[in-house]
């Protein structure tokens, strides 16, 4: 866990000084090694949510000067979400990344939570139907994305304001090279005191990927794999998943045509994958 936010914070920090902390070093405990540490810079934070206009133009020129080293998605260490592994490993296509990522959440959710027929339905429906559908065109039809570095957990208990330089700061990172759409799902939640502000100051200062009018309905099924993996943190809560749930209802009863449906009905030559 430990080196995996080493890691990340040390990648985060080398594409924006100003809104990370520097990583200094983690290890274990010579003489307890199931005791692990991570040190970083000491930053003297506020109490307050950061500016919204100054947090998202750093965060989107994060994303913009850091591209896959490798022009791959995935991070070159394991990284967790809470406790839980998430998926890493490099692949070409971020279709097949996230395909692969939110399996495992599935898998994962189910063993925390238990096995659902509905749930069990609804997940092999968003697997064949949803995600082909949102995301495939993002890299078919002339479209393309790139690998980005994404802090993965951006939302308001990882973010605050630098006392000394009234600057935004990001922390307790979860990085992998991602679309960098994805950074942007914690934000829907309304739960969560960083909203749907930061997404419209996100996307003045970086461009949403086209099919633009997909944005809200990809965000929707970036934030089910982040809610997904919150019902997997919390066994025998069920709050989550019975919220996941009427996102997969809405997402699989929009788009029952998947994919498939869709190009034809746009004049588009079918990809298979």
């Amino acid at each position: 866990m430990v080196s995996g936010e080493f890691e990340s914070m040390k990648a985060l920090h080398g594409a924006s000084r100003e809104l990370t902390p520097e990583p200094i070093a983690w290890g274990t405990f010579a003489q307890a090694d199931h005791v692990h540490f991570f040190l970083c810079e000491f930053v003297d934070m506020t109490d307050d949510l950061p500016d919204v206009e100054a947090s998202m133009k750093m965060l989107a020129e994060l994303h913009a000067n850091s591209s896959s080293p490798n022009g791959k998605y995935g991070f070159h260490v394991p990284t967790l979400q809470g406790t839980i592994p998430q998926f890493a490993e490099w692949t070409a296509s971020w279709e097949d990344f996230f395909t692969k990522s939110i399996k495992l959440v599935f898998e994962n959710e189910e063993q925390s939570q238990g096995p659902d027929e509905e749930v069990q339905h609804l997940c092999k429906e968003t697997l064949s139907k949803v995600v082909p559908r949102l995301l495939r065109p993002l890299e078919t039809g002339g479209r393309r994305i790139e690998p980005r570095l994404i802090h993965g957990d951006i939302w308001d208990g990882n973010t605050s304001t630098n006392v000394e330089t009234n600057l935004p700061v990001i922390y307790d990172a979860t990085c992998i090279y991602a679309h960098n759409e994805l950074e942007l799902a914690p934000l829907r939640p309304v739960r969560h005191r960083m909203g749907k502000q930061y997404v419209k100051a996100y996307f003045r200062h970086f461009p949403i990927s086209p099919p633009e009018e997909d944005q809200d309905d990809r965000n929707a099924l970036y934030c089910l794999r982040w809610d997904m993996n919150c019902s997997t943190l919390y066994p025998g809560n069920l709050r989550y998943r019975k919220m996941c749930v009427e996102v997969m209802k809405y997402l699989v009863e929009k788009h029952s045509d998947g994919y498939e449906g869709w190009a034809r009905a746009k004049g588009e030559e079918v990809v298979s994958r």
